[in-house]
């Protein structure tokens, strides 16, 4: 499963953690400093969701979160079949 959103194509980025040191100038130190920068991945909250296509398909797809809160997709309709009835 590939780390991409379905809707957005939201996908991994690569930045920086950045680690400072002191006390702002503006509170009264001489200024802030950085220490240390180590690379991170920012990873987006995806989750696998069955959802109804605009072409009636009902199909699993990996979608971002944001995508499910702001309502861009239609989410598959619940089954509702009930087992058959045993026969004696």
């Amino acid at each position: 499963m590939s780390r991409v959103c379905f809707i957005t194509g939201k996908h991994p980025r690569r930045g920086n953690s950045i680690i400072r040191s002191g006390k702002a100038k503006k509170e009264g130190g001489i200024g802030r400093h950085v220490t240390a920068v180590t690379k991170r991945k920012f990873i987006p909250n995806l989750q696998r969701v069955k959802i109804q296509l605009p072409s009636g398909e009902i199909r699993h797809v990996v979608v971002a979160a944001t995508v499910i809160k702001r309502g861009q997709i239609v989410k598959a309709p619940k089954r509702n079949w009930k087992p058959e009835a045993k026969k004696a």
